[in-house]
């Protein structure tokens, strides 16, 4: 095997089933348990699911009424997005203390390159080893981990370690290991394009492995050159620190069907602040807006807003998608689902601070800090507008684009 980029020790960490793991450290007598984070239990989805229900057919992205009939005896819990957030600050910081190069995936897994720590801290695996050692002592979680020669191979190594595993693949063992792969274990290969390729003949990656570059690219275009790098072991890619946030959203899925126009208002005006309030933790502000709206049933549709200043303020973005919602028939169809994502993030850079020479906006800002740091310190509970408070029924919140550690 050639080609393989081998001057680099790549480790991918993977925490383990992240979500539902954390409910089980919190609460011990769950521990052993199968264990369901997500929705409610007649409409939700699956977000989690500990490994002690996955032998019964439950994964994450699943129906919650499928998986309970799979699974009768789990216990379902809501998401708690906060405490995941705050365990997984706790490994990345752990992380941190192992290389710089670190570039996060989702809320528990990330990229670390630790070529330049081999001298001080020994081979990949050894690190790879303190790692899980330190998380699994101080956090009391499991957490698996691939190291190899690049990202392709460092997560395809972790993704076979799991649970709570460990697997190094050395340049060496590359094509012993990767060519009997099954087609679909292929980074970016989907159901689609795998049973393209099957109709093709090519059912595992020694049989992609006889297909030539040119071949692939006629039938395939780009696609088809990356699927024969990535059949050789090949990644280029560097470990990107830092890598930049693109949205910040907020999603809810409804106990039932939503057709009173105001409540639908008032459920957005939550989403609002939950998304302004994220945003302004990570010390950005947005130029862009999209509104989610999911119909009964099941249809979807869009809409997108352009501010003309970086907005970062609840109200603001409230009242651009009360705009976005006219063009929608939320209120004359019921609505299962709505979303708000902030997108095209920015500093909000000199024309914020601009807007504090207004005495009004100056303390409207002061306002907002003193919430936040209210809910930082007590919860997301602990302030909530009037309006909230008049709230009907319950809501079940699934983030997109935030997984549940698998």
């Amino acid at each position: 095997m050639t080609g393989t980029v081998t001057d680099k020790t790549i480790i991918h960490c993977d925490m383990d089933a992240f979500f539902a793991s954390v409910e089980q450290l919190d609460r011990p007598d769950l521990a052993g348990r199968p264990v369901l984070v997500g929705g409610s239990r007649e409409r939700g989805v699956v977000s989690a699911c500990s490994y002690q229900a996955r032998p019964f057919g439950v994964r994450s992205g699943m129906a919650m009424s499928k998986a309970l009939a799979r699974c009768p005896g789990a216990m379902v819990l809501p998401v708690r997005m906060e405490r995941y957030q705050q365990v997984s600050r706790q490994v990345f910081a752990i992380f941190s203390d192992y290389s710089d190069l670190i570039e996060p995936l989702s809320i528990d897994e990330a990229f670390l390159d630790v070529s330049g720590c081999l001298r001080l801290l020994g081979p990949g695996v050894k690190i790879a080893e303190a790692i899980r050692h330190r998380v699994r002592r101080d956090l009391g979680l499991p957490i698996s981990a691939g190291v190899a020669p690049n990202k392709f191979l460092a997560k395809l190594a972790s993704e076979e370690a799991k649970p709570d595993g460990l697997l190094e693949i050395l340049p060496e063992q590359v094509d012993d290991f990767l060519l009997p792969l099954d087609i679909g274990k292929l980074w970016g290969v989907g159901r689609v394009m795998a049973d393209k390729l099957r109709a093709l003949g090519i059912d595992r990656v020694s049989d992609l492995r006889g297909w030539r570059r040119e071949d692939l690219s006629r039938r395939f275009g780009r696609e088809g050159a990356r699927l024969y790098e990535l059949a050789r072991g090949i990644d280029p890619r560097p470990v990107v620190p830092g890598r930049e946030i693109k949205s910040i959203g907020a999603e809810e899925t409804f106990s039932r069907d939503l057709t009173d126009p105001e409540e639908i208002r008032r459920q957005l005006l939550s989403q609002a602040e939950k998304v302004a309030r994220r945003v302004r933790k990570q010390g950005l502000a947005a130029m862009g807006l999209m509104l989610k709206i999911k119909y009964a049933d099941f249809s979807t549709r869009s809409r997108s807003h352009r501010f003309r200043n970086p907005a970062r303020e609840a109200e603001e973005i409230w009242r651009a998608t009360l705009e976005l919602l006219k063009d929608t028939e939320a209120g004359l169809r019921p609505v299962r689902l709505t979303g708000i994502y902030l997108t095209d993030l920015v500093n909000p850079g000199r024309g914020q601070q601009e807007l504090f020479c207004d005495p009004m906006a100056e303390r409207r800002q002061k306002l907002i800090r003193a919430i936040d740091e209210l809910q930082d310190r007590f919860g997301s509970k602990a302030t909530r507008r009037a309006t909230l408070l008049k709230q009907k029924g319950s809501v079940q919140g699934v983030q997109k684009g935030e997984d549940g550690g698998e």
